[in-house]
Parts: C-alpha cells; structure tokens; sequence
C-alpha cells in the first residue's frame, strides 16, 4: 500500500510494511479500518480494556488467529478475498470468541494433562512388552508398537476433539456478539462455504476426526439456523463502510499482486476510486514513478483530505530518491491522520533524508518522538532518530536511539556498547541515563534444554 517499508530492510512505512522478523505487514489504513472492525465485537465480548490488537500477516491464504490473549492476527490474504466488511467482521468475531472463552490457556493446560498421560501410556506399554518377553507370550512383540502407540493416538484425538469443541464454541461466541452488535452473521456462513469448497476433496481423504477444526459442511449446518434466526441476518453493511473495505482490497491487489493481475481485476475502463488506487498503487509497487505520481495527485484532486492519498503520493516520492519533495505531503498526511505514529515515521525519515538544515532535524526529532511513544518497538523509527540528534550535535541521545534500534533488532551486543557509550554522555541519574542503563543491565534470558 502507500508505502513499502520494510522495518527490517531499513524503511519505516505506512503502506503494507514488514515489521520485525515475524511477517508482519504495516499500514496505517488498513490498521485503522481493522480497528473500527473490531472495536463493538470485542466491546461485546467484555475485551474493550484488554488493548486488543490485530495484526496483519503476510500470507496469501485465507486465514486468522490468536498466538495470545491480546492480538488478532490475520492474513493480507483473507483481507484481499472477503468482498464485504461483515466477512472480516465475522472472522474478527470467531477469534474474539478464543479470547474471551480463554481458549488457549485451556488447551496448553490439557495438553500438559495430554502429556502426562502419554508418559503414562509409554510406560504401561513398555511393561506389557516386558511382562511377554518374560513369559514368552505369542505375539506380544508384533504387537509391541501398537501397545505403545495406541494410547498416543487416542490422547492424540483427545486433543483435536477438544480443539473442535472450542471452534464450536467461538463460531456460537462471535454469533452472539454480531447479535449483539445489530451485525449479520452471514459474512461467517459466506466465509465457510468459501473453506466447504477448499475442503471438498480434503474430507473425501482425511480422517474428520484428524482436524483440528470441525469440516466447514459441520459448521454450516450448525450455524445455519443459529445465524438466520437473527433479526439482522439480511442486515447490509453501510455504504461508506463497503467503500473503504473496497479501497483496502484494491489498496492490497495494487502493492501485492502483478501488474497484470491488477489489471485484471481493475481494468482501465474501470474509473472508480478503488480501482484508481489500485492502478496508482500497482504502478509505485512496480516502478513507474511517473505514472504512480500523476495518479497520487489525481486521487488528492478527487478526495484532498483523505490523509493516504498525500502518503501514498509522498512514499512514492520519498522511495524514488526525492525525499525533499515528499515532506509537504507527508507532513499534509500527518495533519490529515491527525498524528498516526506510522506517518510521522515517514515524514522523519523524509525530513532525515531531504535536508541538512538543523530546523529540520528538529522537526524530525519531534515527529519521531510522538511516533515512537506509540510504536516504541520500531527499530527504524529509532535509527532515523539517531541521524536527526546527531545533525543537531545531540550525540548522547543519538547513542542512546542507536542501542535502542540494535536492542528491538535483537542485537544485545551493540545495543548494550551504544548504550554504555550514551551514559558516558550523560549525567547520572538523569532520564537519559536510566533508559540506558536498563538496556546495559538486560540479561537475554535463557533458553532452558527440553533434553534434560
């Protein structure tokens, strides 16, 4: 999207980022509208003080989950696939239903219990094929390894059945908050016969009690009724909500998929919103700057204070070697936003970029600072903080963003080296000094060896 960054190679951006060394996708546009997405599911549910995140994946299958009890992860490619807002909705839902019936704490504390039980299961085995070879029993040793084994599997289907049962449930949990909500929960039932089609030939060849999810026929038939007997199962998504789901997935096609695919899906005859942000984004995507330009200010033109067409326009710009021209329209797209942290990352780096002059470093040292207070993980929001205090001759607190950099990149070493050169700089006891000190006393902690 806007922006190609990713955090890891040394770009900061908004527009479908990768952050870290997870597959992790960033965009201030499509974090936003998720947010709006979740926000009356997970106020249903009872998690509205628990600061659920979702998190995008950079993945091409149709796909969500949870990891923990405050993130949603889900798939560039479900987002790119679901044609309305309610099948999103519908996902966000489901997953909401782990957090909220505690699912994943239950199942490591079974599957502790699973595996107490197969230590148990080996060892009665391993008697009975003791107790035949000293009494010489007939086919006790052929029959050995399923006398081991037979236990594993069974715990093993214990588990996958209780898996079910909790997807079951979160399929009842996120109908009940959609009810609640005044949401349909059709966008589920399009979403499993979307997964029906996928596993038709699967089922026809696995074992249905082998998968951890009930087959999406299963599903249907037990939601159907459910869903239907809402008051809000023909309930439409608003019109101005269908809109901006529309530019997210043309948004998505244009930074993701071949130029040729776009114009597939947006052909030129196609003269609509999305289908002009797809064609802009697919352009900046592929390096056609002067086209993605032209394009960036045709959508600022059609709609001048929507914040991610002046980032669009001024990602581009910046990521073809002009940086100086991309702070007017970043700094516009920070205005507009209204201070999203991802944006203010790439106005510092344009500001770091496109200038030498020390009121622009200054500039850029207060934008990284608001972004970094929310986003304080950012090793690239941390390195162009660094340039911006060493222009200003600040080379204690450019030590300091340094360390902190190395630290979020994983590289202890040099973060702990930056950071006892920074306190050299500073005065003991000061703020600069403590957030350096906690980075030299960090002990990585250690990782114990299952073996013993």
């Amino acid at each position: 999207m806007a922006a190609v960054a990713a955090l890891l190679c040394g770009q900061a951006g908004s527009a479908y980022a990768q952050a870290g060394k997870l597959p992790i996708l960033r965009d201030a546009e499509t974090e936003e509208l998720l947010r709006d997405y979740a926000r009356p599911v997970l106020k249903a549910a009872g998690l509205q003080q628990q600061n659920v995140e979702i998190v995008i994946i950079n993945s091409r299958e149709f796909n969500a989950f949870v990891a923990d009890g405050r993130r949603i992860f889900i798939n560039y490619g479900a987002l790119l696939d679901a044609a309305t807002p309610n099948q999103i909705i519908g996902v966000l839902a489901h997953e909401s239903g782990h957090i909220a019936g505690g699912h994943l704490a239950r199942i490591r504390e079974t599957l502790a219990s699973a595996q107490t039980a197969a230590l148990v299961a080996l060892l009665i085995g391993a008697a009975a094929l003791g107790a035949g070879a000293a009494t010489n029993a007939q086919g006790i040793g052929q029959a050995a390894p399923g006398i081991i084994m037979g236990p594993q599997e069974v715990i093993r289907r214990t588990l996958l059945s209780y898996q079910r049962s909790q997807e079951e449930a979160a399929d009842r949990a996120a109908v009940s908050y959609l009810n609640a909500t005044g949401q349909s929960a059709n966008g589920m039932l399009a979403t499993f016969a979307r997964f029906q089609q996928q596993q038709l030939f699967l089922t026809q060849q696995v074992d249905p009690y082998l998968l951890s999810h009930p087959t999406a026929t299963n599903r249907i038939a037990q939601l159907e009724s459910l869903a239907k007997a809402s008051p809000y199962f023909n309930k439409k998504d608003p019109p101005e909500l269908q809109h901006r789901h529309d530019m997210m997935r043309a948004k998505i096609s244009g930074f993701f998929e071949k130029p040729e695919v776009v114009a597939r899906r947006y052909p030129s005859s196609n003269h609509s919103l999305p289908a002009q942000y797809a064609r802009a984004m697919s352009n900046y995507r592929w390096g056609n700057v002067r086209a993605a330009v032209a394009q960036a200010d045709a959508l600022i033109a059609t709609e001048p204070r929507n914040p991610y067409f002046h980032e669009l326009k001024g990602q581009i710009l910046l990521e073809s070697g002009r940086a100086k021209e991309a702070i007017a329209p970043l700094r516009r797209a920070v205005e507009l936003s209204r201070g999203t942290a991802l944006i203010r990352m790439l106005l510092g780096q344009a500001l770091v970029q496109g200038s030498q002059d020390k009121a622009d470093a200054e500039e850029a040292i207060r934008e990284l600072r608001f972004a970094l207070q929310r986003e304080p993980n950012a090793s690239f929001g941390h390195r162009q903080l660094a340039v911006a205090y060493a222009r200003t001759g600040d080379r204690a607190n450019a030590d300091l963003s340094s360390a902190y950099a190395a630290f979020n990149n994983g590289d202890f070493k040099a973060a702990k080296t930056l950071a006892i050169r920074a306190q050299r700089s500073f005065k003991v006891g000061t703020p600069g000094w403590l957030r350096a000190d906690d980075i030299v006393k960090f002990e990585v902690p250690k990782v114990k060896n299952s073996n013993r």
